[in-house]
């Protein structure tokens, strides 16, 4: 199933009838889409969305990306409340089923966004770049 993640009902629907599934994203809150495939994301060089800061940080704008890395936990379990809630009756499970646990079996990850734009950072090898994609001709 080629899904988007935002809306985790593709996501649910794939785990139901146990079929694989794609994610076509620019990106995830909470940078879920470098947590849950476990590629790595060292707190110390890549700074977090909104924290303004660049890949030379100094230990208190270091600290401050830490600071914010927790702090998105928090905000993408109440922002993915009513889907995970969902996500439990459906798949009657026998505990809670945590935002992780849905979206890293994930087959494939196609990232919409240009690796040349973000900063650098190891890739799992089910992580494609199609860069371009938003772009407009030129008239």
């Amino acid at each position: 199933i080629l899904t988007d993640p935002i809306f985790l009902c593709g996501t649910i629907l794939a785990h139901h009838l146990s079929l694989p599934f794609a994610f076509f994203m620019r990106g995830l809150p909470c940078n879920l889409h470098f947590s849950a495939p476990q590629s790595p994301s060292p707190l110390s060089y890549i700074p977090r969305l909104f924290s303004f800061n660049s890949d030379r940080m100094s230990f208190f704008q270091r600290v401050e990306n830490a600071l914010i890395s927790l702090l998105e936990l928090d905000y993408c379990n109440g922002l993915y409340a009513e889907a995970l809630k969902l996500s439990s009756e459906v798949l009657q499970r026998d505990r809670d089923v945590s935002l992780t646990d849905l979206v890293s079996p994930a087959a494939i990850w196609i990232l919409r966004f240009d690796f040349v734009f973000e900063y650098v950072r190891p890739v799992m090898p089910n992580m494609v770049f199609v860069g371009g994609i938003n772009c407009a001709k030129k008239k």
